[in-house]
C-alpha cells in the first residue's frame, strides 16, 4: 500500500501531506478544487503521468524487487519525482529512469480510469479460470507448467529444425564452395613462415651475382696472410689474434660460397612464381597462419554438411515427440477450463447484476498454440464486443473481472487508482458499484474521486479536497466532517437537514 504522500508546489496546491490507510480511500469536493491534479500527482510520483511539481514522493510498502542491482529495497520504500529544469525520479533516493520506474511500479499500481484492456487480455482471463480450477482441486496450473515447459522445448527444437531446413535449401552450394576453398589452400599447400623464407631467397638471388663477385676479390686477402705473420713476428707482437680473425673471415667466406652455390640449383622463376601466388593467399585471407586456419574450418563446415540429414532426423523425431506432448497437455488443459468456463460466467454475471450491467458471455476458443495452452477466452457484453462499449460499461465490467480474480487472492493485491467511476450513473448504480469497490479494497488499497454519496459513505478514509482563495488544500475527515460532505454532495451547498438524515444513515449502515 501507499502509506503517505507528500505534494508541493503544483499548480493550486502550495504543499499536501497525506497518511493514507488500506482499504478504500475516497476524495472529494467541489469541481475544480483540484481532486483530479492531486490524482495525478500520485501518478506522477510512479511515472504514470508528468506534472511540473517541485516534489512528489510516495511512501510504499510493496515487496519490491527488480533486476536492476542498483537499486536497493527496504521494507519501506520511497518514490519520488522532482521537477526543477527537467524531471528526475528516484528510489530511496537512487536515481531511475521514468521508465524503469513506471515499470517497476505497474506491476503494484492499476490507473482504472484509462480505457486500458490489461485485464481482458487472454493471459490474465485464463489465469482467472486456471485459479478457479485449482480452488477445486483440480491443479491446472501444475498442467499449465508442465505445457509451458514442453511448449518451450518444441519451439526450441523446430526453430533449430527451421535452420536446418533454410540451411539445407543452399547446402549444395555450401558444400561446393566448402570443397572448392579447401581445394584452393590445398593446390598452393602454404607452410608457415615459407613466404620469409623465399623473400629472403630472392633477396639473396638479386645480389648473388655482386656477392659473388666481391668475395672473390676479397679472397686475396689470404694470398698475403704468411706476410702479415712475419711482420708481426719481427715486431715482437702476439700473433693469434690475427690467426683467429683469419680463420673467423674465411669461415664466413667459404659458408657464404655455399650459400650462393646452393641458390645455383633455384629456379629464380619459380620463386618469383611461389612468391605471388602465397600473396594472392595472403591478400584473401590476411595471412598464411589465418588460411590454414580457414581450410581447417571449411573442412569441419564439410563434414557438418555431410552430416545434416542426420542431425535433421534427429530432431524431427524429437520434434513430433515433444509435438504430442504439447497436444495431450494442451488438450488436458482445455478440457478442464472448458468444465469450468459456465461457472466463470455465472460468478461473472453475478458481478455484474450487482453493478446494473448487461450480462457477459466468455467462451473458449481455439487458437494457435502459445505459452498457455491453445485457448483463447472470447469476452461480450450482452453479445456486443468491448471495443464497442461506453467507458461506463468498459469500467463496471473491469471491475467485476477484478472481483472474480479477488476472490482468490490474498490481501496483497496493489493499488487500484479511479477518477469518477460512479459519474453519471443513479443512485442503485452507484451503490453498487461501491459494494463491489468494497469487496476489492478487502485486497486492494483503492483511491477514487466521487461525487456521489454512496460510493463516499463506503470509504474506509474520506479526504476533503477543497480551495481557500486560490490555493487548494486537502484534510481527512472525521466523522461528523464526513456527514456534513455527504450531505453537501446530495443537496448542493446548502445543506437541508433531510440530506444530513440521509448522510447519517448510509455513514451509519456503511460503518
Amino acid at each position: 500500500m501507499i502509506e503517505r504522500f507528500y505534494l508541493k508546489e503544483y499548480l493550486s496546491f502550495k504543499e499536501v501531506e497525506l497518511d493514507l490507510k488500506s482499504g478504500l480511500v475516497v476524495f472529494t469536493g467541489p469541481s475544480g478544487s483540484g481532486k483530479s491534479i492531486l490524482m495525478n500527482s500520485v501518478l506522477s510520483t510512479f511515472g504514470g503521468e508528468s506534472c511540473d511539481a517541485a516534489l512528489c514522493e510516495s511512501t510504499v510498502t510493496w515487496e519490491l524487487s527488480a533486476d536492476d542491482d542498483a537499486i536497493e529495497f527496504d521494507d519501506v520504500n520511497i518514490f519520488k519525482h522532482i521537477k526543477k529544469d527537467k524531471s528526475r525520479y528516484f528510489i530511496n533516493n537512487q536515481s531511475i529512469s521514468k521508465k524503469a520506474i513506471n515499470a517497476l511500479a505497474s506491476t503494484y499500481l492499476k490507473h482504472l480510469s484509462l480505457r486500458d484492456f490489461s485485464d481482458f487480455e487472454n493471459e490474465n482471463l485464463l489465469s482467472i479460470l486456471d485459479n478457479r480450477l485449482d480452488a477445486k482441486k483440480h491443479n491446472a496450473n501444475e498442467l499449465k507448467s508442465w505445457y509451458k515447459e514442453a511448449f518451450s522445448e518444441y519451439q526450441k527444437v523446430k526453430k533449430e529444425l527451421l535452420a536446418i531446413e533454410d540451411e539445407q535449401k543452399k547446402i549444395v552450394e555450401l558444400k561446393e564452395f566448402a570443397a572448392y576453398e579447401i581445394k584452393k589452400i590445398t593446390d598452393v599447400n602454404p607452410k608457415i613462415s615459407e613466404d620469409i623464407e623465399l623473400l629472403n631467397i630472392k633477396k639473396e638471388l638479386s645480389k648473388k651475382e655482386k656477392a659473388v663477385e666481391a668475395i672473390s676479390k676479397a679472397s686475396a686477402i689470404f694470398e698475403h696472410e704468411h706476410n702479415v705473420f712475419n711482420a708481426l713476428d719481427l715486431l715482437n707482437i702476439e700473433s693469434s689474434f690475427f690467426g683467429d680473425s683469419m680463420n673467423e673471415l674465411r669461415a664466413l667466406m667459404e659458408s657464404a660460397e655455399e650459400r650462393f652455390a646452393m641458390l645455383d640449383e633455384v629456379d629464380v622463376e619459380d620463386v618469383l612464381n611461389r612468391i605471388e601466388v602465397l600473396g594472392d593467399l595472403k591478400r584473401r585471407y590476411g595471412s598464411i597462419e589465418d588460411a590454414l586456419k580457414y581450410k581447417e574450418l571449411k573442412i569441419e563446415e564439410l563434414a557438418k554438411y555431410e552430416n545434416i540429414e542426420v542431425a535433421k532426423g534427429d530432431l524431427e523425431h524429437k520434434e513430433a515427440a515433444l509435438g504430442k506432448k504439447v497436444k495431450d497437455l494442451a488438450d488436458r488443459l482445455s478440457t478442464l477450463r472448458k468444465s469450468e468456463i459456465e461457472s466463470f460466467n455465472s460468478d461473472l454475471n453475478r458481478y455484474l447484476k450487482e453493478l446494473y450491467l448487461r450480462d457477459a458471455k466468455a467462451e473458449i476458443i481455439d487458437a494457435e498454440y502459445g505459452p498457455f495452452g491453445k485457448d483463447e477466452i472470447v469476452l461480450r457484453l450482452n453479445s456486443t464486443d468491448l471495443q464497442k462499449v461506453s467507458t461506463g460499461e468498459f469500467n463496471r465490467l473491469r471491475l467485476a473481472i477484478l472481483a472474480l480474480k479477488s476472490e482468490l487472492m490474498s490481501r496483497g493485491g496493489g493499488v487500484l487508482m479511479l477518477d469518477e467511476i460512479d459519474a453519471n450513473l443513479s443512485g442503485e448504480e452507484s451503490m453498487s458499484v461501491a459494494k463491489v469497490l468494497k469487496q476489492l479494497s478487502k485486497h486492494f488499497q483503492i483511491f477514487v474521486i466521487s461525487h456521489q454519496p454512496q460510493l463516499t459513505s463506503m470509504g474506509d478514509q474520506h479526504f476533503l479536497v477543497y480551495k481557500n482563495g486560490d490555493e487548494s488544500h486537502a484534510r481527512e475527515l472525521c466523522f461528523d466532517e464526513r456527514v456534513d460532505e455527504i450531505a453537501r454532495i446530495i443537496s448542493g451547498e446548502s445543506i437541508t437537514q433531510e440530506a444530513r438524515g440521509f448522510a447519517k444513515e448510509l455513514l451509519g449502515l456503511n460503518k
